[in-house]
């Protein structure tokens, strides 16, 4: 007997985005796999970070539907219940499975474990490097906290909490080479470094999906490949599903199990690193040329 096929941890089904009269994403599908590495690549303009907003919660899309899976597996009569009831996520026995276009960011980031960074880093400047890690487990903490009143009475399980949050703060902090700088306000650091404090602060959320808009824009080449090396070793050491978009090839072509490729907000490529390296069409759309020239394209490649 033929086993089911893997249900993938984030399945995008005819995802599109208006502003106005402007189609910023067009009837996108792709899925990505659970512990695998997925890079949404594509010239500037072609609607990747809009992706990620509405994976995110920051937009609303005009239609799709944006299905995250937690668990073993999910049976499709689950997915189905799901979207008949409107309601936005549904527990089953493997796990849990998320409406993302349902819900608010706040509860993506809560409930769904969905985590990201941005083009622009956005840490707190004036806090220290360990402050910035332990804001990041706020949701926690306010919990245990019993929301102020129990952490204001230094009850026990809020103290336990926190000594959790600081622990695991520290624990990413000499991830990322950076225990001596604990002090230092997270402002201070150079900018490779503040790269990779921001990516472990989101990963003091133990999210189940990873999503980084350009970790490598602004890094020079040693500091793209201490990055690949960390990437590659938060999926290996925590099972972490990474969405990235990304503009520095060498980074893709050397990490991601799989690459999406838009362009004006299509898809025109999916598949592997090496698929998608040899597809005219993507060749032809990072050398800016006409539909009507991929055949040239193709012939001057071999293809």
């Amino acid at each position: 007997m033929t086993p089911a096929p893997a249900v993938p941890l984030l399945a995008v089904e005819h995802l599109t985005m208006r502003f106005g009269g402007l189609i910023a994403i067009d009837d996108l599908s792709f899925s990505a796999g659970r512990g695998e590495i997925t890079a949404i690549i594509g010239p500037n303009g072609a609607g990747k970070t809009t992706v990620f907003n509405c994976i995110t919660g920051f937009y609303k899309p005009t239609s799709g539907r944006l299905l995250l899976s937690l668990g073993d597996a999910t049976a499709p009569a689950d997915v189905a219940a799901l979207t008949a009831s409107g309601r936005r996520f549904r527990r089953t026995a493997a796990g849990a499975v998320f409406l993302l276009e349902r819900m608010p960011d706040h509860e993506i980031a809560a409930r769904a474990r969905v985590a990201r960074t941005f083009q622009n880093i956005r840490l707190f400047p004036g806090m220290t490097v360990l402050e910035n890690l332990i804001v990041a487990q706020h949701n926690a903490l306010m919990a245990a906290s019993g929301w102020t009143v129990l952490g204001l009475l230094g009850a026990k399980r809020y103290v336990q909490a926190e000594a959790r949050a600081v622990e695991r703060a520290r624990s990413w902090l000499d991830r990322i080479a950076l225990t001596d700088r604990a002090d230092d306000p997270a402002g201070d650091l150079p900018y490779g470094a503040q790269r990779r404090l921001e990516i472990a602060r989101a990963m003091c959320t133990e999210p189940a999906l990873l999503c980084l808009d350009e970790p490598a824009a602004g890094l020079n080449p040693r500091e793209s490949a201490d990055l690949t090396a960390f990437l590659k070793s938060i999926q290996a050491e925590h099972g972490t599903s990474i969405l990235l978009i990304e503009h520095d090839m060498s980074v893709v072509m050397e990490i991601s199990d799989h690459v999406v490729v838009l362009e004006y907000g299509c898809k025109i490529s999916d598949g592997t690193p090496e698929h998608v390296r040899n597809d005219a069409r993507v060749i032809a759309a990072y050398l800016g040329v006409e539909d009507e020239e991929v055949e040239k394209v193709e012939a001057e490649i071999g293809t």
